[in-house]
């Protein structure tokens, strides 16, 4: 008999065996579980927390949202819509809805029946004017009045979901404070975007009136129709897309910015993308410092699909800088110029799906770190998302009751396409309402920024 055997053969030899082998068992289990564990170091490392103090960012709010209403200095604008919600929408009547927010610019006729129920007609989409090059603001305008024209004779009244910075006036009109996303008409800015539709169309719309709000007062506005079956205290608009913003409603005699409005409510655009209190990871630093205005839209920034992937290239190439990764994959992912939200976040989904991550650089533990990253993006992004949207709950002092609960209107791609940020957004929602007893109900209803668009060219006027 070998020594080898004899030695394994005897009780000693068996019992150090035994330990030696599970000792590789259990160094591989540690190595496992330190791949998460390092994970939350590093990121911890870099001021990024999934676990934060909800009641201190929801005092930071409320701080930021009194502030806005008194015209002091705040990172929230709460611009006023001037759009009253209590007032009945009128049934069978239709009227012209412009929606510009984007790469699109969309026209359609819009009524509703006894039930609240939409009907949707003659709709064109065309691209909105000024993505493609440069213009004017008199070829702004006359496009716009080419396209409304043959609208004229079937409706008296345009609602225009605009979705860009615009400072609404108690007329309806608004006035252009800056654009975004990549247009291109400069001329505009600082002008009145109602008044100038309405000179442009001439004689033929010398009748007409025009009504502008932002995309997240029409979402809020939008909810409205889910209330012809249930009766709901108040209404909440929420977007999380490429962008974030909140809407709710606000007793005007708290809007102490605006004079002589004692009485009655009115929705409010937040603008809560540019909130500034939230406590920022070195990443969110490094990504404002790349965009045109590092110092606005930092929540946005934290939370919306425009910017997730880019956060988490980030992440990934500061990890690779630290050795955390292998040395294939660091080489590759230092190399990268772009990651897209979607990328990363049908990693996260699907860790087996094909794409940029199943490479054979990557090795198994450089996709569980990246995994790891990923989900806390999502995480984080949830639960600001539940803390913004419990801010407008708080705030608006309504949802005492089951049988008159707040009808909280979500849209936006991200909030529904991203994988767990529903599910989690909606976790943390329950445990801060609920436990300030406020009955609510998350809607989704299609065509939102139109819907919301009629409602408002119908009962503003009225």
């Amino acid at each position: 008999m070998s020594f080898l055997n004899f030695y394994l053969n005897t009780n000693i030899g068996s019992i150090v065996y035994y330990h030696l082998f599970n000792r590789k068992i259990d160094l591989k289990v540690e190595e496992k579980m330190n791949l998460k564990e390092r994970a939350e170091q590093f990121l911890q490392d870099n001021n990024f927390n999934t676990t934060m103090d909800v009641d201190s960012i929801l005092k930071n709010f409320f701080e930021e949202m009194d502030a806005g209403l008194d015209g002091l200095d705040s990172s929230l604008e709460m611009i006023p819509s001037y759009l009253n919600i209590e007032k009945k929408v009128p049934v069978n009547k239709p009227v012209i809805v412009l929606d510009a927010g984007g790469t699109n610019f969309r026209i359609c006729l819009v009524s509703f029946d006894e039930n609240g129920n939409p009907t949707i007609s003659n709709f064109q989409k065309r691209q909105m004017p000024g993505i493609e090059k440069e213009i004017s603001k008199k070829e702004f305008f006359t496009t716009i009045a080419d396209i409304l024209k043959p609208y004229l004779r079937k409706a008296d009244n345009i609602g225009f979901c605009f979705s860009y910075a615009t400072e609404i006036l108690p007329n309806g009109d608004g006035k252009l404070l800056t654009w975004s996303k990549e247009v291109k008409i400069p001329e505009l800015v600082g002008e009145y975007v109602g008044s100038g539709i309405i000179k442009a169309l001439g004689k033929p719309g010398k009748d007409h009136k025009i009504v502008l709000l932002n995309d997240t007062i029409a979402t809020l506005l939008s909810g409205k129709m889910a209330g012809f079956a249930s009766h709901y205290s108040s209404y909440i608009g929420f977007i999380l897309g490429t962008g974030t913003n909140t809407a709710y409603v606000e007793t005007n005699a708290n809007i102490s910015k605006l004079a002589n409005l004692n009485e009655g409510t009115q929705a409010i655009n937040v603008e809560s993308g540019c909130f500034s209190k939230a406590i920022s990871s070195n990443f969110d630093d490094s990504l404002n410092d790349k965009t045109d205005n590092p110092s606005l839209y930092r929540f946005e920034k934290m939370i919306s699909g425009a910017y997730m992937g880019s956060i988490g290239l980030d992440m990934m190439q500061k990890a690779a800088d630290e050795g955390l990764m292998s040395a294939e994959a660091s080489k590759e992912i230092l190399n990268w110029k772009f990651l897209s939200t979607k990328e990363l976040d049908d990693f996260v989904g699907n860790p087996s799906v094909d794409g940029i991550f199943n490479k054979p650089i990557f090795t198994d533990d450089d996709k569980e770190l990246i995994y790891h990253f990923g989900s806390s993006i999502t995480k984080r992004s949830a639960i600001l998302t539940a803390i913004n949207i419990s801010a407008a709950a708080i705030k608006c002092g309504e949802g005492k009751s089951p049988l008159t609960p707040l009808c909280i209107n979500i849209d936006g791609s991200t909030f529904y396409k991203t994988n767990h940020l529903a599910s989690i957004a909606e976790e943390y929602l329950r445990k801060i309402l609920d436990g300030r007893e406020i009955y609510y109900k998350i809607t989704k209803i299609d065509d939102s920024p139109i819907i919301g668009a009629a409602i408002a060219g119908l009962t503003h006027f009225e």
